[in-house]
């Protein structure tokens, strides 16, 4: 896994439309149910993975365009070295003009592993678990991620995602951390 960076994220209650009774709480990557802090991109203080190299850089963001942290949690993320298009695995290339330096943090919470769409092949899209309802055949903790990598490559090999949303599919390791 690669150290891919952070996010700062409104962590939503499971939708009542979403038929999963042992999700409490979507952790997915994507922003699509669990918002990010801001519409960031057009701040230009993303990394090659568009994220945040550390939490520093994302509360300086939020500082110079008067967005609130509060009641935002910080993950932290790996992603998998490659990533599955349909019927194979094969290594993925990032937007080399972005600098990337991932400040790992010193203590993270292990949560669970994210399956998230990259058909544009740039920022995090859709997170399947929970925007395609997949976690309503699939099992995944609390947090709607799966809980091993190894269940999670299995069932993205399996071709389980492949009628959900555009691929390609990365594997993300979801990681909750506390504000410094």
């Amino acid at each position: 896994m690669i150290p891919a960076g952070y996010m700062a994220k409104r962590v939503s209650k499971k939708p009542d439309w979403l038929q999963a009774p042992q999700v409490t709480d979507i952790y997915s990557v994507a922003g699509c149910i669990s918002e990010d802090f801001a519409d960031y991109i057009k701040f230009w203080k993303h990394n090659s993975h568009w994220l945040f190299d550390s939490p520093e850089i994302i509360r300086s963001a939020a500082s110079e365009n008067s967005i609130r942290l509060e009641g935002t949690s910080l993950f932290y993320y790996e992603v998998h070295e490659k990533e599955f298009d349909g019927e194979s695995w094969r290594p993925f290339e990032i937007e080399s003009s972005f600098p990337t330096n991932v400040v790992v943090p010193a203590r993270k919470q292990l949560e669970g592993f994210d399956v998230v769409t990259f058909s544009v092949g740039t920022s995090p899209e859709c997170s399947p678990l929970s925007c395609n309802s997949l976690v309503e055949a699939l099992r995944t903790n609390e947090h709607c991620l799966f809980s091993s990598f190894e269940e999670t490559e299995a069932h993205v090999s399996n071709g389980m995602f492949n009628e959900s949303e555009p691929g390609p599919y990365r594997i993300f390791s979801v990681c909750s951390v506390g504000w410094p």
